[in-house]
Parts: structure tokens; C-alpha cells; sequence
């Protein structure tokens, strides 16, 4: 690979590291040619972009981009690496999952995840990434419950004309005894 070709696959990662806040850095060794293009197609479906390239031109494009956010990226960028990059921060855990699941492997492993700014290593940390909530969940989540408060006051608000209906209703009757 030349000099120039170099460039271009680092130019190319740094406008890929730019444009998405997650990305998954995982080992395909020992994956057949099938098995890498199965893999392609599952990611390309669920809008996951993967690139495969070597770890010490993806380290140059981290470092170009920002060398201390990425820095705990670093030490995952060893032997056969592919890339996932997504908008969702759990597609790709679940691309992972269920490809080793379905298939009865043990890889894609994941060696580290970047996720708005944190890094998730090691293959300890996929089961707790699929379980991840998006940004929309998360505010569907907390506008619930902000809005549970103010349902429950009106709520007893209504309920409280409710009451006060029946208690007019009672000294009403009360009156009526009274004057018979």
C-alpha cells in the first residue's frame, strides 16, 4: 500500500469517526469469506456501516481527530479488526449477538465500543450494550414519568369536584331532615 493510499483510507476513517458518536471495534480472524459477507449483508441491513482496515491506520485517524477522546480505543487495535459504525448505540452489539447465536460462533469479538464519548472493552461488556436505550427511549422514559405527577393532581382534582358534589349532596339532605 502506498503512502497515498494510506492517506486516503485514514481520510476515509477520520470522516467515518466524524460522522457517527458510536462505533464497535471487533475481531473477524477466522471468519470465512462467506461468513465476512453474511456479516456485511446483516450490518448493511440494519444501516450499520463495517469497515475492515489495519489497526495502525484507524490509531493514526483516531489521533489526527482527537487523541485523548479515543485513547482508551487504543489498546483494542490489535490483530484482524472490522469497524461497525452506527447511529443506534446497541445495533451493533445486537448484530453481534445474534450472528454468533444464530450461527454457533464465537466470533465477531468485541474488543471495544465507543458510545457518546465512553468506552466499553472487552467481550464482558455485549450483553449490557444490547441492552442499551436509545436518546428517544430515554426522554419518551422521563416525560412519562414528569407528566405521571401531573396526571395524578388532575386526576384528584376531578376527583375532588367529585366529592364536593357529595358532600353538598349531604348537607343538602342534612338541611332537609332538619327543617322536617
Amino acid at each position: 500500500m502506498t503512502k497515498e493510499e494510506k492517506n486516503e483510507v485514514i481520510e476515509l476513517l477520520k470522516d467515518k469517526f466524524s460522522q457517527y458518536s458510536n462505533f464497535y471495534v471487533t475481531n473477524t480472524e477466522s471468519l470465512t469469506v462467506e461468513q465476512v459477507g453474511k456479516l456485511r449483508r446483516i450490518c448493511f441491513d440494519k444501516k450499520v456501516e463495517m469497515k475492515v482496515a489495519k489497526n495502525t491506520l484507524i490509531k493514526k485517524a483516531l489521533e489526527n481527530l482527537d487523541d485523548k477522546k479515543y485513547s482508551g480505543v487504543y489498546q483494542s487495535l490489535n490483530g484482524v479488526t472490522a469497524l461497525l459504525f452506527s447511529e443506534s448505540a446497541k445495533d451493533p452489539a445486537i448484530i453481534i449477538s445474534s450472528f454468533r447465536k444464530e450461527g454457533n460462533l464465537e466470533k465477531p469479538v468485541l474488543k471495544a465500543a465507543f458510545i457518546d464519548g465512553d468506552v466499553f472493552e472487552g467481550e464482558k461488556e455485549l450483553k449490557g450494550l444490547t441492552t442499551l436505550k436509545s436518546k428517544q427511549d430515554l426522554i419518551g422514559e422521563i416525560i412519562g414519568l414528569l407528566q405521571s405527577p401531573a396526571k395524578n393532581v388532575i386526576s384528584g382534582l376531578n376527583a375532588g369536584s367529585k366529592i364536593a358534589g357529595l358532600v353538598k349532596a349531604l348537607e343538602a339532605r342534612a338541611e332537609k331532615a332538619g327543617q322536617a
